[in-house]
């Protein structure tokens, strides 16, 4: 079974449809949910075990959301924008709780934040809001390294066997998942350009 993808139908193309409550879109609230989750139990319980379990069930849930999406054919407009946001919201949470909790540094955070906030400042020039774009296939990537490496990275700081192979394994994880982001974020910055171009050009020629 592929894990980009999967649950796709070659023979018939993609469609997002209308919807609002349907099981994706359930399981990416509850992801978001998972956030105030992990916070809590990092910062006032430090209760680490548990938050590497939180995290293991929210990086699944990205995963088999978008597989019964594309299997039963419950893609859908909102979940095109809910899902991405769900998982930077995710990972931007996760990144500052583990900042304040001394588990990585800030340039963690600073790494993921600034192409964030690049983004997020050309997608306000261009569209007023979110440019719905299509997640790239390098944009996929960066999000499963980053949702492996970062409860690899908790799972290193508790007293468990091998910690120093969990530590390496995090990094090697995360520094090609930063590596991915930066990568992205180029992308999808050149493509908020090309898409808010052309529909200036198309409202000139309405005009």
């Amino acid at each position: 079974m592929k894990l980009i993808g999967a649950g796709s139908h070659p023979d018939r193309p993609q469609v997002d449809h209308d919807l609002i409550f349907t099981v994706p879109n359930i399981l990416t609230v509850l992801r978001f949910m998972g956030v105030p989750l992990f916070v809590w139990l990092v910062l006032s319980k430090q209760e680490y075990g548990f938050a590497v379990l939180v995290l293991v069930v929210m990086g699944s849930t990205d995963w088999v959301d978008g597989y019964i999406a594309r299997r039963f054919d419950q893609t859908s407009k909102l979940g095109r924008i809910l899902d991405p946001m769900a998982d930077r919201a995710a990972l931007l949470a996760v990144a500052f709780t583990l900042v304040i909790a001394g588990v990585v540094q800030w340039w963690y955070l600073a790494a993921l934040l600034v192409p964030d906030a690049i983004l997020a400042i050309a997608s306000w020039v261009y569209f007023r809001g979110h440019p719905d774009l299509p997640v790239s296939i390098i944009g996929k990537i960066r999000t499963a390294l980053l949702l492996v490496g970062t409860p690899l990275l908790v799972l290193s700081k508790l007293p468990v066997p091998l910690t120093e192979v969990y530590f390496v394994a995090a990094w090697t994880f995360l520094g090609l998942g930063l590596v991915g982001h930066w990568i992205a974020a180029y992308n999808y910055f050149w493509a908020i350009l090309r898409k808010g171009k052309e529909l200036k050009t198309d409202d000139g020629g309405h005009g």
